[in-house]
């Protein structure tokens, strides 16, 4: 089965899967109780158990509260129902070094925490800058806490049409409206009217074009277990081809030595990392698993997958320290 694929089935299997579906959402929400209150009790936040974006938001100003030296807050523009797109910045010090992007949470922990103690972690900083965004679509985000824990597109209203949201994924500019996605605004993968219409997207692209120095974006989605690179709209190998392959397989093989995860990597046809912004080392992961949870990885794999996770995007940080462009 693929949890979060669209496809027919027969009515007993529907059935089967509607209540394999239900008992995934009632353990994910009895977890994420069960965190509530030890987090209150211990005035700590719990990286194995999923979180609202009310949480996510509170942990990262505790973050930066606690980490003033090395961490501070920017936001970088809001969502569609006003909410703040913020982004962590980590950094040693100087101005406009180079830098790089990732999207997600707990390895912005993971840094806070062994920067000063981690040598090669330490190297990292303080050769270049990390910003990550914790939550890219934050509306889509709440509604999936709210209303419709599968949604996967914005909020936004799209004209002449019932069906809301855009899928962020297809709405940059490089290959607009190619074959992975849709035009239409009720399809799960639907491009919107037009590259960047988001301003999720857009104020993604307004800050890394703003910053001028950035050299790596690392983006971190479920599910599939790829690490995938440039380019997916079109069979052209990018200039860098063989040393993104290469650093892609040393990357892969990191992460497998600690749990045996098995990563397919290379550049794919549907990789989201193919806007055209001029940096060379962009990467998509995907995360666990292969389909049989999908979408509702059940929280007790959130840390295995977060730890084998921080080995690849070492060997990937590390790489490009060394390899300065």
């Amino acid at each position: 089965m693929f949890l979060g694929k669209t496809y027919k089935c027969s009515p007993l299997l529907c059935v089967w899967l509607w209540f394999f579906l239900k008992e995934l959402l009632d353990e994910e929400k009895e977890a994420m109780m069960v965190s509530r209150k030890f987090e209150r009790s211990s005035n700590s936040f719990s990286f194995s158990s999923y979180h609202t974006i009310e949480e996510i938001y509170s942990w990262m100003d505790n973050l930066v509260a606690e980490n003033s030296d090395l961490v501070s807050k920017i936001q970088i523009g809001q969502s569609y129902e006003k909410r703040p797109l913020y982004v962590l910045k980590f950094s040693a010090g100087g101005i406009n070094r180079p830098a790089i992007w990732i999207d997600t949470v707990w390895t912005a922990n993971k840094i806070a925490t062994k920067y000063g103690k981690d040598a090669s972690l330490t190297a990292i900083l303080d050769t270049v800058d990390i910003f990550f965004e914790i939550v890219t679509n934050s509306d889509g985000f709440a509604y999936t806490h709210s209303t419709n824990r599968m949604w996967r597109k914005t909020r936004s209203i799209n004209a002449g049409s019932s069906c809301r949201g855009v899928d962020p994924n297809r709405n940059w500019d490089a290959g607009f409206g190619g074959p992975a996605s849709s035009s239409n605004p009720c399809a799960e993968t639907y491009h919107g009217p037009y590259p960047h219409s988001e301003s999720e997207v857009k104020s993604i692209v307004d800050f890394v074009l703003s910053h001028g120095n950035m050299k790596a974006l690392l983006s971190i989605h479920s599910y599939s277990q790829l690490l995938l690179f440039p380019y997916g709209y079109k069979a052209k190998p990018v200039p860098d081809h063989q040393e993104l392959n290469d650093l892609a397989r040393e990357a892969v093989a990191a992460l497998a030595a600690l749990h045996g995860t098995k990563y397919t990597y290379g550049s794919m046809i549907d990789t989201i990392c193919d806007y055209d912004n001029g940096m060379k080392y962009s990467y998509t992961f995907e995360l666990r698993d292969t389909g049989r949870y999908g979408f509702l990885l059940p929280a007790s794999q959130i840390i295995p997958t977060a730890e084998e996770t921080w080995l690849a995007l070492m060997k990937i940080m590390e790489h490009i320290r060394h390899n300065p462009y």
